[in-house]
């Protein structure tokens, strides 16, 4: 199983068919946040950690293909970056 201590900031991020999908720009919770620098809709994207392969130097290897995490960010493109409810001051 993979740390996900070991994911670190600025790796490539490459799907199972070595093809680039991204950059790492963090880790948050259990989720890859990569950049949205490059990125191919121009929007920050996440994937979980439990979709890494394998970390081997400054790579990240997908269990997914580039095409099929390419499509999870399509499908997943609407994520709240806040909660909904309002808070009290």
């Amino acid at each position: 199983m993979i740390d996900k201590n070991d994911i670190q900031e600025d790796m490539a991020v490459v799907g199972s068919d070595g093809e680039h999908v991204g950059t790492v720009d963090k880790v948050e919770d259990d989720q890859i946040k990569l950049t949205k620098n490059d990125s191919p809709n121009g929007q920050h994207n996440f994937i979980p950690c439990d979709m890494v392969d394998s970390i081997d130097g400054d790579t990240v290897t997908l269990s997914l293909t580039s095409e099929e995490a390419m499509e999870s960010f399509e499908e997943d493109s609407v994520i709240p970056e806040a909660g909904s409810a309002t808070g009290g001051a």
